[in-house]
């Protein structure tokens, strides 16, 4: 029986983002969390928003660290 994942961080906590190489480019730098979303593999996910730009991202909890 698989464990389920529970989330590290929650809405509207600030984190750090870290931009990971393989990706699309994005700017490392402070987020803050928007919503959470099912995990992929053994990573949860969220969706994040920095105030200098105009969307939303989906970041893994392995490229998140709490300011």
């Amino acid at each position: 029986m698989e464990r389920a994942l529970k989330h590290k961080y929650s809405v509207g906590a600030t984190v750090y983002f870290t931009a990971s190489n393989v990706s699309r480019p994005a700017a490392s730098g402070t987020y803050e969390v928007i919503r959470l979303l099912p995990t992929e593999g053994d990573d949860c996910q969220y969706r994040i928003k920095s105030s200098s730009e105009a969307f939303e991202r989906v970041a893994k909890e392995s490229q998140l660290a709490l300011t």
